[in-house]
């Protein structure tokens, strides 16, 4: 059972270097795998979601990217993905509310677009957030459009986060009426819901668990629903605890590791035993600055699931793997 049955736009964000981008498209997958239609976005230029997919670099269109992800009862479930610009959301938007078809993309020619949404950084935002309200709110009515059951927004880092779903704020001293305003409290009425929860992705070392701990609080005081924790990139625990203790101390017997090396057929030196035992106390001291971050994020007050750091990198296949693991948890 998913910890999230009422979501239906999963926020992902998070620290720099945490892996949000994977997280983001392995939640996407393991939703997907329910037997649901899915949709990925991502909104900040980098093209993470093709190169994650192995595919050609996606348009300002939704594009399939995986099909028959076959839930229990065997519907199978679709994952798209869509790679939103504000340059092109902004042409979308003026078409839409003002016709401007041909004139609109005269206004890119000269730049005007560039212009506007970068000296309005909040417009920037509404029209980026707009279209993945759009796609979360389609309802069937609209017969062209595909209908998901769930949309996965790899969202800018934690700590922008909060300042880019809060855009009815940021636009407070911009545009006080008309359709950007309505635009953003409209798209506030799904962020603010319980139809959305805005999922944190860290690893375990101070200052992202600190960062992710300032973006759980910034996004009470804003009222945006705050979702998991993802603690990303675990390392193996398979030593335990006296192992550690003494690895960590220094109190690892050298003799009985050489004579250990020697029934497995390795040649030992000096310099090999040495070699491991210093391993052995790196690993050892990281895991308790580990253990003491895991307690911070256990006393976050909020559901928490753990990713393990994989030998081979992330692969497409690394990426259902770590889908698996996400559903495993119940976090989709």
């Amino acid at each position: 059972m998913s910890d999230w049955p009422k979501v239906r736009l999963h926020v992902v964000t998070g620290k720099g270097g945490t892996g949000k981008s994977t997280v983001a498209a392995a939640l996407a997958l393991a939703l997907a795998s329910h037997g649901r239609n899915v949709l990925l976005c991502e909104v900040e230029g980098r093209q993470g979601i093709a190169r994650m997919f192995d595919v050609d670099p996606l348009p300002y269109e939704e594009r399939r990217l995986a099909t028959g992800l076959k839930g229990p009862d065997g519907t199978p479930g679709t994952l798209h993905a869509l790679h939103i610009d504000a340059e092109s959301a902004l042409l979308e938007y003026l078409s839409m509310y003002y016709k401007l078809g041909r004139a609109g993309r005269a206004l890119d020619r000269f730049g005007v677009i560039e212009f506007a949404t970068t000296i309005a950084p909040g417009v920037r935002d509404v029209l980026l957030t707009g279209k993945v309200f759009e796609a979360a709110q389609r309802n069937s009515r609209n017969k062209k459009a595909t209908q998901y059951d769930a949309v996965v927004l790899d969202a800018p880092p934690t700590g922008r986060i909060t300042q880019f779903l809060n855009v009815n704020n940021e636009l407070a001293g911009l545009a006080k009426v008309g359709p950007v305003k309505s635009q953003a409290d409209t798209v506030m009425t799904l962020f603010r819901s319980p139809r959305t929860a805005v999922h944190l992705v860290t690893v375990l070392e101070e200052m992202p668990v600190q960062e992710t701990s300032d973006g759980i609080d910034e996004l009470r005081r804003a009222g945006l629903p705050v979702g998991g924790v993802v603690v990303n990139l675990v390392r193996p625990r398979d030593l335990d605890a006296d192992d550690l203790a003494a690895a960590r101390e220094g109190r690892i017997d050298a003799e009985q590791v050489r004579a250990d090396l020697k029934q497995a057929g390795v040649e030992d030196g000096d310099d090999l035993v040495e070699g491991l035992l210093s391993e052995a106390a790196d690993h050892a001291e990281r895991r308790s600055l580990e253990d003491t971050q895991r307690e911070i994020v256990a006393g976050l007050d909020v559901p928490s699931y753990e990713l393990p750091r994989l030998a081979g990198g992330v692969d497409l296949g690394a990426l259902y793997e770590l889908a698996a693991e996400l559903k495993r948890q119940g976090m989709a």
